[in-house]
């Protein structure tokens, strides 16, 4: 979990993390949270990943790669 999260989120549990801000996420900045919020209004790391759009490009990434 360490490489997916900054230090500070390292020890929460998952229930927190889904509800923890996005920028909890190892790499994202404060200012990529604001604008993923602008854009498409997530403001955690559960909006992320329930996300409609992300969702779309991961399955179409996964089953892109399951053809190679």
């Amino acid at each position: 979990m360490s490489k997916l999260l900054d230090k500070e989120y390292e020890s929460k549990s998952l229930a927190e993390l889904v509800k923890a801000p996005v920028s909890a996420l190892a790499g994202v900045t404060d200012n990529d949270a604001h604008l993923l919020q602008e854009a498409f209004h997530i403001r955690t790391v559960g909006d992320l990943g329930r996300n409609k759009f992300f969702r779309a490009a991961t399955a179409l990434v996964d089953l892109a790669d399951s053809m190679k």
